[in-house]
């Protein structure tokens, strides 16, 4: 039956019910488990906390109840895994190696290793490298050849330069290098759980060395299918930018040799809440067959009045000579946490092999 009650808060998988599962599952596993301690750190002030407040107050007391000895510690955690089920909380888990495993390199390196299927080491692993990069990415390109496809994408998506949720690794960012052998070795992979991962850690690295990326995808083999997914995956942000480099390297190079677009915002006028479709037509006026990547670009007014081109992706498509396309896009406008609308005329733009071919408008009332 319909409701209209929000969503629970991604905050609320750590709750106080969360909080006395583990403690009771914990309880199971170590006699000796300080079930009432635990509880007692974990639940005060606990409903003031954001989510990764949440989760970190759990590792603290973690910390405080469990064996004072490390891998005596992991052990116990190791039998936690299987019991918790929700693959977010079980970050709690890496967070524990994270915040007190950097002495213990090898046995916090298997545990990560071990933890990763049940949700993801990403986080923790990146504060080993930041303490030891070299080491670190000794042993993750070592996972990047891993059977499990849970290892092997915590190979690539570890150490992203730019991994959100999580802070920047700067010596990466300055030169990538140093992570590419894992790339390389995941290029092709089976699993697009994989494929997302070095397709984003790819575009994190075109944000400051978009030549390095063009040169590494040239000298992979585009003619694997899955090559080329991680390849338009990986090209995105230069593509919607028209990076003609990037554009020419899937096959869409040159402008677009097309009649004038038709294009249509309905309804022109809008309220926050309601659905805008994009149309537009597309006819071809070259004499032969051409790659076309289209985009569109909302220009969404801000605050100050002024406005601010926000590019989404929408099709790619093989134009034969003289033929026709019609395309059309839904999109709901409402508020988000990175984007509030405010009224004003909204400006839309059509965007072909990263060119402005065609513009319509809508009013928005909020």
């Amino acid at each position: 039956m319909p409701t209209d009650s929000p969503a629970p808060a991604l905050k609320d998988l750590f709750d106080e019910a969360r909080f006395r599962k583990v403690a009771k599952a914990l309880s199971g596993i170590f006699p000796g488990f300080a079930a009432k301690t635990f509880l007692q750190q974990g639940l005060g002030g606990l409903e003031t906390l954001s989510l990764m407040q949440r989760l970190r107050r759990m590792t603290e007391c973690l910390h405080a109840t469990l064996s004072a000895d490390y891998p005596e510690a992991l052990k116990i955690l190791r039998a936690l895994a299987p019991q918790i089920d929700k693959a977010f909380v079980t970050l709690v888990l890496p967070d524990f190696v994270g915040c007190y495993g950097l002495g213990h390199f090898q046995v916090s390196m298997e545990a990560l290793k071990f933890f990763t299927p049940f949700g993801s080491s990403e986080f923790a692993i990146r504060e080993f490298l930041r303490r030891d990069l070299s080491g670190t990415l000794r042993v993750m390109q070592e996972w990047s050849t891993d059977p499990d496809e849970h290892v092997r994408r915590l190979a690539s998506e570890g150490c992203r330069p730019r991994l959100p949720w999580s802070f920047q690794l700067p010596e990466l960012m300055a030169d990538p290098s140093p992570a590419l052998p894992i790339l390389e070795n995941l290029k092709s992979d089976p699993s697009l759980y994989v494929r997302k991962s070095v397709a984003n850690h790819l575009n994190d690295i075109t944000k400051n060395h978009p030549g390095k990326v063009l040169a590494l995808l040239r000298s992979w083999p585009l003619e694997n299918p899955h090559t080329a997914w991680i390849a338009r995956q990986a090209l995105r942000t230069l593509i919607k930018a028209g990076h003609p480099e990037a554009l020419e390297l899937i096959g869409a190079s040159g402008e677009a040799v097309i009649a004038p677009l038709q294009v249509s915002c309905v309804p022109a006028q809008l309220r926050l809440g309601d659905t805008l479709t994009l149309a537009c037509e597309i006819r071809s006026t070259a004499p032969t067959p051409q790659r076309l990547v289209i985009d569109y670009a909302v220009h969404y007014v801000k605050k100050s009045g002024a406005s601010a081109a926000k590019v989404f992706k929408w099709k790619e498509l093989t134009l034969a000579s003289g033929e026709t396309v019609r395309l059309s896009r839904r999109q709901t406008i409402r508020d988000f946490t990175t984007r509030v609308h405010y009224t004003g005329r909204h400006g839309v733009e059509i965007l072909i092999n990263g060119k402005s071919l065609g513009r319509a408008f809508f009013e928005l009332e909020c």
